[in-house]
């Protein structure tokens, strides 16, 4: 557990699929060196997409009170939400500004509190805990935080020198030239652009019982 005089970060995303729909939140709390303490992901039934990230935000809080938090730093995609919960936009649907005034009374509990637009690119795991939660109709503990598998080694890109050798040689099908190494190219040239004639044509590599057979 870390010391309450950190300041926490609070990340947070509600999504519905049908507006309203199924609808599940994303909540996760880190500590002030980013380690998240709370990975939550709930479905919430039926809402709208706004009623959902209120809900998330409103957990957000909740779970960081759990903790002792005292400094909180909140960051959510949402910007309709961001925008209300700092008074530069107003609440007029009653069923928001319910949610509006609880979250608003949460907030002043703090001692600190900051609250700002956080780009969808930077909200990953709140968002992947939210679709989870509506896949499985329940409670979700974890998922990856923004992890992307390694790529298998045989979809690396390989060097030039792993499938080329000085000496090989290249005919065109069109004219029959051909062109014979005599260095190994840049790597990005064997990835990007394949070898091609003056005519225009993709030559192709000659195997060693074919190679002489071009005319020029």
């Amino acid at each position: 557990m870390p010391p309450m005089n950190e300041t926490l970060t609070l990340q947070f995303d509600g999504g519905s699929r049908g507006n309203p729909g199924p609808a599940g939140i994303g909540v996760v709390v880190r500590a002030q060196d980013g380690t998240p303490l709370v990975t939550l992901g709930r479905f919430i039934g039926r809402a709208t997409n706004n009623v959902a990230e209120y809900r998330a935000l409103i957990t957000a809080m909740q779970e960081a009170k759990k903790l002792g938090a005292k400094k909180i730093l909140i960051k959510g995609d949402s910007e309709l939400i961001i925008k209300q919960m700092k008074g530069e936009y107003r609440v007029k649907h009653p069923d928001m500004k319910t949610l509006y005034e609880e979250a608003q009374s949460l907030l002043s509990q703090f001692d600190h509190a900051k609250i700002e637009h956080n780009l969808r690119d930077k909200n990953t795991l709140a968002d992947k805990l939210a679709n989870l939660a509506m896949d499985r109709k329940t409670d979700v503990l974890e998922a990856d935080d923004d992890a992307k598998p390694a790529a298998p080694a045989d979809a690396l890109p390989k060097p030039a020198s792993a499938f080329l050798k000085v000496g090989e040689q290249f005919l065109c099908p069109n004219c029959g030239c051909t062109i014979t190494l005599d260095k190994l190219p840049p790597d990005e040239f064997v990835r990007l652009k394949p070898f091609v004639c003056l005519c225009g044509e993709r030559m192709k590599r000659l195997t060693p019982s074919s190679a002489g057979r071009g005319r020029g």
